[in-house]
């Protein structure tokens, strides 16, 4: 079943297109990674998804209804921004009972032991914690939760690398044990790969891919070797990425498992495109054609 479902949504800032005709469904019960450049319309989906913006045009359903002014829906849906916002005032044990009143399967347990694995202090004022600090809370609220729908915006920012291994062994762990559909923005590909079974990736608004992580991979090839011998191969493909070393050259290029034999029959070097070059590529072809179009 959907948890969402987004059809011919456009957003409009003036005269700033934030997002631009996007369609698209996120299934129950999966962790998608909202991939993009900054200003790609990451938050701004989110935001609307979460009824906190409204769309220019087009509509958005969530668990089969407008989630506008819809307490129904939005009790069943967390939004953790980067720049989540607490009263100066509060402290960690204000935050846990806050968040017992606002989300019906909050989990006591697991909010205390996330506090204690992110070294998350209990006497310190919110207003004086550090970046990383901050960004904890917020995992620590939006895990302990366990809203049917969550959104993690940039989770992670202040956090060092020790600390986002745990939020990742954190999550896993307790999404395996409470399914529960999950978006994350980010930029940190390299690190969250293995974290995510699906993915969005925007460009200036627009969708350029949508579907699961491992259909993405398997359309990607990173091809290496004399160039006499690779651009033959190149004719008719769509090239991601190029780069020549004299008589060297390097690509990564759409194409399938019978493109991949054939270079390699040709001597070329091949290997499965990373999530990381593959979504840097599409970002900057679109980039390079938005700006041939001018």
């Amino acid at each position: 079943m959907s948890a969402v479902e987004i059809t011919h949504l456009t957003k409009r800032y003036g005269h700033v297109t934030a997002l631009d005709d996007v369609t698209l469904t996120i299934d129950e019960s999966s962790i998608t990674g909202i991939l993009g450049r900054n200003g790609a319309g990451k938050t701004v989906l989110m935001s609307i998804i979460t009824a906190q913006d409204q769309p220019t045009s087009g509509t958005v359903r969530v668990f089969g209804e407008d989630p506008t002014e819809n307490a129904a829906v939005l009790s069943r849906t967390c939004f953790i921004r980067d720049n989540q916002r607490y009263p100066d005032e509060c402290k960690l044990d204000h935050v846990l009972r806050i968040g017992r009143l606002f989300y019906p399967n909050w989990d006591d347990g697991l909010a205390s032991r996330i506090a204690t694995e992110l070294d998350i202090p209990t006497d310190r004022h919110v207003r004086k914690m550090s970046r990383g600090q901050l960004s904890a809370v917020g995992l620590l609220i939006g895990m302990a939760s366990r809203a049917p729908l969550t959104f993690f915006d940039e989770p992670y920012l202040g956090l060092d690398a020790t600390a986002r291994t745990m939020f990742y062994d954190l999550l896993l762990a307790d999404y395996a044990e409470h399914p529960r559909t999950i978006l994350v923005s980010t930029h940190l590909l390299d690190e969250m790969e293995n974290l995510l079974e699906n993915c969005v990736l925007l460009s200036r608004g627009t969708m350029l891919k949508h579907g699961s992580i491992d259909e993405l991979r398997s359309g990607g090839w990173e091809v290496s070797g004399a160039w006499a011998d690779l651009e033959p191969l190149l004719a008719g493909r769509r090239v991601l990425r190029e780069r020549r070393m004299g008589a060297l050259g390097i690509v990564i290029v759409e194409g399938d498992e019978r493109f991949a034999r054939e270079a390699r029959n040709r001597g070329l070097t091949v290997a499965p495109a990373s999530l990381h070059d593959l979504v840097a590529a599409y970002g900057l072809l679109d980039h390079d054609m938005a700006e041939v179009a001018r």
